[in-house]
């Protein structure tokens, strides 16, 4: 197995179609043990049970407010505590928000900053000291191809400029912390088929966007869980740094 005996800590993992918990399950498939963290703690320890049991333990459900950076410390103290390390780091959760330029408010750009963005910051401060004392740690971002290319399909201007901050977050955080044995990396999906698209695709609309992915379909939740395993495990032990493009060939650059 690609993660045996090996501890993952997954923010934004609760929701039953999202990209968080197919990751939970893949990881757990592949002998992690996994901690689910979300901002609804009962949803967290709900999913936390459908994954069964390694030989390290059961898996976690841990309320978490990335925004906060006091929940943050609690949710990882919490995990330490249970788990007794961290070895990955899935900083997954965010939020979207189908607005104009125009039409952003400042409210509407915090909200939506300290989620995608600052919640990155959050719990990578709260996980890396634990890293940094074991020399080992893989840590994955969800930055998103509305980075990549200024919009996506459900996204405004203030989603894209804090996926990119990500991409920037990501990249400073693998410099600064290589030489600790952290590696860090981030995942770019295109439109992927979760609870944040679920029922907003007219046939109009999936009829368009096809006809701009060479792969012929949309993503799935499954599809970037496989990558966030590849960054997880060894396989990837020599990649840090790295963006990992999802989007069945909606943006080649």
């Amino acid at each position: 197995m690609l993660l045996g005996g090996k501890t993952a800590v997954i923010s934004g993992a609760a929701s039953p179609r999202g990209i968080g918990l197919a990751t939970a399950r893949r990881f757990a498939a592949e002998g992690a043990r996994v901690a689910i963290l979300d901002i609804d703690g009962a949803a967290a320890e709900a999913a936390a049970g459908t994954l069964g049991t390694t030989d390290g333990g059961p898996h976690l459900g841990v309320f978490c407010d990335v925004a906060d950076p006091a929940s943050c410390s609690k949710a990882v103290s919490a995990v330490i505590e249970a788990f007794e390390r961290i070895d990955i780091l899935i900083n997954n959760a965010g939020i979207t928000q189908p607005v104009k330029f125009l039409e952003i408010t400042p409210a509407d750009w915090e909200r939506i900053q300290d989620v995608n963005l600052k919640g990155v910051l959050f719990l990578s401060q709260a996980v890396i000291p634990h890293m940094r004392k074991r020399r080992s740690g893989a840590i994955a971002c969800m930055s998103s191809v509305s980075a990549q290319r200024g919009g996506g399909i459900f996204g405004g201007p203030h989603y894209s400029a804090a996926k990119a901050g990500v991409l920037g977050l990501a990249k400073a955080m693998a410099r600064e912390f290589g030489p600790d044995g952290i590696r860090v990396n981030c995942v770019t999906p295109g439109l992927i088929g979760t609870d944040i698209t679920a029922g907003k695709l007219t046939d109009a609309m999936k009829e368009s966007i096809l006809a701009g992915i060479p792969l012929g379909r949309l993503g799935e939740a499954d599809d970037v869980a496989g990558i966030y395993t590849f960054l997880a495990s060894d396989l990837s032990a020599y990649v840090t740094g790295a963006v990992i493009d999802v989007n069945g060939g909606m943006l080649i650059h």
